[in-house]
């Protein structure tokens, strides 16, 4: 197989453009088709800003991106539920506009032709392979595109975060919490 190398592919503008508009019509059509078939968001008390798709697809990447950091055995199970309220949490609390790119990039990971296509995942989420998701996310994060890498440092971030700044990783790293203000 001959090896090729960004300097000998050469595209014409034409082209560009043609590749670009007809990559815009996929996503368009991902994102009307996704928003087709999902449920309707509730505004009830049991809100939640993550829909049961955007759960699996997070529950899918939290074991890759904190392997190691995450507990073994008995609490793995309780860790990764922590993780996934704290990702839903710090969504909740993000502006209206963030909230509706992060929905866009999941419901860009949930679409099947889209979530094999961009992903590289063949798999639905709950069924993907720990090798599948590790690969999704390295390729997204070298990307010599930006959209892929922003996607990825999204992920990254929200689920760091969410559990680094959870009790149960505290204990894990030895930090003993933040020190208690004394009012009076």
């Amino acid at each position: 197989m001959p090896h090729i190398t960004y300097t000998s592919l050469r595209f014409s503008r034409r082209t560009l453009l043609k590749v670009g508009v007809a990559g815009a019509a996929a996503l368009l059509l991902a994102r009307w088709f996704y928003a087709a078939t999902s449920p309707p968001r509730t505004t009830d008390a049991s809100f939640s800003a993550l829909d049961a798709s955007a759960r699996s697809i997070v529950a899918a990447i939290v074991p890759v991106l904190l392997e190691g950091a995450l507990p073994t055995g008995n609490e793995a199970i309780a860790a990764r539920a922590d993780v996934l309220a704290g990702v839903d949490r710090a969504i909740a609390g993000l502006p209206a506009p963030v909230r509706s790119e992060l929905d866009r990039l999941f419901a860009l990971l949930a679409f099947t032709p889209t979530r094999c296509l961009m992903a590289g995942v063949w798999s639905p989420w709950q069924d993907a392979s720990r090798e599948s998701v590790a690969a999704f996310l390295d390729n997204w994060r070298h990307s010599r595109f930006a959209l892929p890498r922003a996607g990825y440092r999204a992920l990254h971030q929200i689920i760091f975060g969410a559990w680094y700044g959870n009790p149960r990783a505290w204990t894990r790293m030895g930090y003993p919490g933040p020190p208690s203000l004394e009012v009076g």
